[in-house]
């Protein structure tokens, strides 16, 4: 599944649940404590992205329920609890990652069916509702993490090939170049991803049919390095991470390699 803040809510959005494919949508309000179901998104998807721009939820590609990389692109507005369809992303994938920098949706990576992954790097705008294609991402794969911070869209590891990789790419919109970080201490895919303060954590993770990771590793980009953080109390995979004022929801996934589900929801207090 994937999730995003929008004012004060987490919005959960999609995945995979036991009964199949989810188009559920749920909002969790962090000062109460509590969920609500909101309008369901208009198609089930599992393996997409939810981001945040302007008031309003947008979530960008996915898989169908036969594992079709998809393009769509759907609005949600809080206010008026309703969804409406957006310009379609140039290349349609799925298990990508998107990042919010200046105003503009960035979608990075992902694969079109299971095994075929791409380089897009591909520009959103809402406000035009126009897309433009940028520099593509110098690896492609998939079930990786992107993360704005400062002026800079970091992603992070993932899976190529079917292997877990310790990549560490950033990217610079305004030069619309890529440079390379450092590795994570331990490459792991199906990840999830928030900055807070000058850090950004990324949490938990698979190892393809063997094992699921609890590792929260944070990482500086100003100092280029990686320290390990307080590991997750629940190890999973296909999780989401939702940085709110001093803390991190990191919400659902599944708990063991694979088809696996639960309704976690744990906050991490970095301090």
């Amino acid at each position: 599944m994937a999730a995003a803040l929008v004012g004060t809510k987490i919005f959960v959005v999609g995945g995979i649940e036991p009964g199949g494919v989810s188009a559920a949508v749920e909002e969790y309000d962090v000062s109460a404590n509590t969920w609500r179901r909101v309008a369901p998104l208009p198609a089930a998807l599992h393996h997409t992205t939810a981001a945040s721009l302007g008031g309003k939820l947008y979530v960008v590609g996915g898989f169908t329920g036969g594992w079709e990389g998809v393009n769509s692109v759907y609005e949600y507005d809080p206010a008026g609890n309703a969804w409406r369809t957006r310009a379609s992303m140039p290349t349609a994938r799925g298990a990508l990652a998107v990042a919010v920098l200046d105003g503009k949706i960035y979608a990075i990576a992902g694969e079109s069916l299971p095994g075929n992954d791409t380089s897009a790097n591909e520009e959103y705008d809402p406000a035009t509702d126009v897309w433009r294609r940028r520099a593509p991402v110098p690896t492609p794969r998939n079930h990786h993490a992107a993360v704005a911070f400062g002026e800079r869209i970091v992603t992070f590891v993932g899976r190529s090939r079917g292997q877990n990789i310790p990549v560490t790419e950033i990217y610079d919109p305004r030069a619309d170049a890529w440079t390379r970080g450092a590795p994570i201490p331990t490459p792991r895919s199906g990840i999830a991803a928030a900055a807070l303060g000058n850090l950004i954590y990324v949490f938990g993770g698979e190892l393809g049919r063997a094992t699921t990771y609890p590792e929260n590793e944070a990482y500086g980009l100003a100092s280029n390095t990686w320290t390990a953080k307080a590991p997750l109390p629940t190890p999973r995979h296909g999780l989401a991470a939702v940085a709110v004022q001093n803390r991190i929801y990191v919400i659902s996934g599944g708990p063991r390699p694979g088809g696996s589900f639960s309704n976690v929801n744990e906050v991490f207090f970095p301090d």
